[in-house]
């Protein structure tokens, strides 16, 4: 048995490292094969699941540097009908590829913005007069470095070996412990296979808008959580695009959805929101350093 997974592409980003690592613990755990199925964004990545071209997407949420990556939480809004399987946090260690002699020869440095932000302060300190171009993805502008001499890019070790180029610098992210975490997504609930079946989910994610632009707005959906003992993990507002000043949350709960705690507080947030979207219980799995 197969299953197709999406994720950014072209081969060799950290999005497809992430899924790789997923597909072979998939295999190990249920013997189900993962085909991986590169798209040009994340937002395509996760339209192909809502419109049945994959079966799973393998997404990223959110970096320990950057924060969370809007894209993904955007998306996931308007795509209601997708559900959170699994999270998987991964180390992310940058490094700069070109085909140049030295620093002083690049120019310019292309990646992804999250990876051009993750190394600000070395791109300052090392190549402060470099102008940065940012790119769809860590591994799109490597098949052009070849080309050009002047050129640079950040992106992973393993890019570098997909694409049999040459390492300039190593772990130049700005903090060594920089790491990313992913969620594994598909269409609906699907079977217990896809996840740590044998242990109840430890997370719910879910988002929500508030009827009203007025005090105690996003007060009263939070005290919600804080009287039944519910631990917030994350919460992050985005635009609902509809005017400004209006603002969805999203908000990660240390608690399965399925808990009397958590039904209780659901029944709750419907007297106190305007929309209310579930993405998932789930559960969280580290990526060793030795793994990827």
């Amino acid at each position: 048995m197969t299953i197709s997974i999406a994720h950014l592409g072209p081969p060799g980003t950290y999005a497809e490292q992430a899924a790789v690592f997923y597909a072979n613990w998939l295999v190990k755990k249920t013997g189900i094969e993962g085909i991986l199925c590169p798209y040009p964004s994340i937002a395509q990545s996760l339209q192909a699941v809502a419109s049945g071209q994959t079966q799973l997407a393998v997404v990223p949420v959110e970096n320990s540097i950057e924060g969370s990556v809007t894209m993904t939480m955007d998306t996931l809004w308007q795509l209601d009908s997708l559900r959170i399987q699994l999270a998987l946090v991964m180390p992310i260690a940058h490094t700069l590829i070109s085909c140049a002699t030295s620093l002083d020869k690049i120019k310019t440095v292309y990646s992804h913005p999250q990876a051009l932000a993750q190394c600000q302060q070395w791109l300052e300190m090392f190549l402060p007069t470099v102008q940065l171009i940012p790119t769809n993805s860590t591994t799109e502008p490597l098949q052009h470095l070849e080309n050009d001499i002047t050129v640079g890019a950040i992106a992973s070790s393993r890019a570098a070996q997909l694409y049999n180029l040459p390492i300039l610098a190593n772990g130049i992210n700005d903090y060594p412990e920089n790491c990313t975490r992913f969620w594994v997504v598909s269409e609906g609930e699907v079977e217990a296979n896809y996840r740590m079946s044998s242990i109840s989910p430890s997370h719910t994610s879910l988002a929500f808008s508030t009827p009203a632009n007025v005090p105690g707005a996003l007060l009263k959906p939070l005290q919600v959580f804080a009287q039944l003992g519910i631990n917030l993990s994350r919460i992050e507002s985005r635009p609902t695009k509809r005017s400004l000043g209006e603002y969805l949350f999203f908000v990660d709960l240390e608690t399965d959805r399925s808990s009397v705690q958590m039904k209780s507080a659901l029944a709750d947030l419907s007297i106190h929101t305007e929309i209310l979207k579930i993405f998932g219980a789930y559960n969280v799995l580290p990526i060793s350093k030795d793994l990827i």
